[in-house]
């Protein structure tokens, strides 16, 4: 009976499946004691003075729906650390819009701008979870193979992608600093993608939800600064703040482009939760650095297990942000990223996530994210010697 029914649905959902990420982490989370290095998630709580002010917007019975673009003091307060921290100006008025979550803004824009037949370019490996959206939308992802220049996306690269496609192409996404491989790109860098992208009619949609996990000298240089017309930043206070739970993202672009977007946010949620919103005007105005003990942890964390993974023959590109690292399997054991991850978490009880599940080109990669604790990494680091040890025999 129900076979009919489900001929009914979207047929573009035959095309997806869920994550792969999702996958594996509840494939090992039946493991004893298993330590898992796998989602991206802060193991910090979230500031106690956002928590506070959460809880007094609670006790004041804030609890009815903001407007569609989210309150206007939360969007002052976004534009003020915008222009304060990366020099960016949007109008609180008609230029931010509250999200839930970045996932939610990822949403809202795609299905804004894609018609079937589009097709969006993107550096990879890359995050899987742009690729799903493109396709209910009736469009293709095109990967843009990073591997050769330690996943740096070159402006020839990006030059060539978009001329080969011959004008299918409406949108590039760039993700920094990026999940999985923690790449990041300088100013200078930032402003030659940009002369290209200005070249082409192709919109520019900037997931730089981890630029204040930034661990360069310089700081993050958003690519709007250099072509603002066509690029829609999307950003949010989930690894910022410690704030995944409370689901607040921010989506900022021209005037123009946010009045077409606002549409597609107000059918898919109608507003993000008005508790949330009063709890990120606080992080926004008086959380401004609240990432910095985070980020000096993060480091920490992060040279740690390049040092025991390096030493254990895994080849690793030194991210520059975010809070993963992407390593090469060494050549003398299992290449299947996704064979490999199982068989580890099965023998020494620790998850870690297969390259694959972040397309073609992450296959014989594995991503360990360190938004985990140091005791929790310590233990990681010493069942994975202990592997890699029985594994060479």
């Amino acid at each position: 009976m129900f076979y009919g029914f489900i001929k009914k649905f979207n047929p573009n959902l035959d095309k997806i499946e869920i994550s792969l990420i999702r996958q594996f982490d509840q494939q090992v989370s039946s493991i004893p004691d298993v330590i898992k290095l796998t989602l991206g998630e802060p193991d910090f709580y979230t500031p106690e003075h956002v928590k506070q002010a959460g809880i007094v917007a609670i006790e004041n019975n804030q609890s009815h729906y903001t407007g569609m673009a989210g309150l206007l003091e939360l969007r002052q307060a976004a534009s003020e650390f915008m222009n304060k921290k990366y020099g960016l100006s949007y109008a609180a008025e008609d230029e931010i819009l509250v999200t839930v979550g970045v996932t939610e803004a990822i949403s809202s824009v795609l299905l804004s701008i894609l018609v079937a037949g589009d097709e969006v370019l993107i550096p990879a490996p890359a995050y899987p979870g742009y690729e799903p959206l493109i396709t209910l939308a009736g469009g293709s992802l095109v990967e843009i193979d990073t591997r050769a220049n330690d996943f740096v996306l070159t402006p020839e690269m990006l030059e060539q992608a978009i001329v080969e496609r011959e004008g299918k192409v409406k949108a590039v996404i760039l993700n920094y600093p990026a999940n999985p491989t923690g790449v990041t790109y300088n100013r200078g860098q930032i402003k030659a993608l940009a002369e290209v992208l200005k070249k082409h009619e192709v919109f520019v949609i900037a997931d730089e939800v981890y630029s204040e996990l930034n661990y360069t000298d310089q700081p993050h240089v958003s690519i709007a600064e250099y072509a603002p017309e066509q690029t829609i930043v999307l950003n949010g206070l989930s690894k910022s703040h410690a704030m995944t739970g409370w689901r607040i993202g921010l989506i900022f672009a021209a005037r123009e482009l946010v009045a077409q977007i606002i549409k597609t946010h107000q059918y898919l949620v109608t507003s993000a939760s008005t508790q949330s919103q009063f709890a990120a005007i606080e992080a926004l105005k008086n959380g401004a650095y609240d990432a910095l003990p985070m980020k000096k942890e993060y480091l920490k964390r992060r040279d740690y297990i390049i040092e025991k993974m390096s030493d254990l023959g895994f080849k690793i590109i030194e991210p520059d942000g975010a809070f993963y690292i992407f390593a090469k399997i060494p050549a003398d054991l299992e290449q299947d990223s996704f064979k490999f991850a199982v068989d580890f978490a099965k023998e020494n009880a620790v998850a870690i996530i297969p390259g694959i599940a972040f397309g073609q080109y992450g296959e014989g990669f594995v991503r360990l994210s360190y938004a985990a604790s140091m005791d929790m990494i310590e233990q990681a680091m010493a069942r994975l010697t202990d592997y890699v040890t029985k594994k060479r025999g």
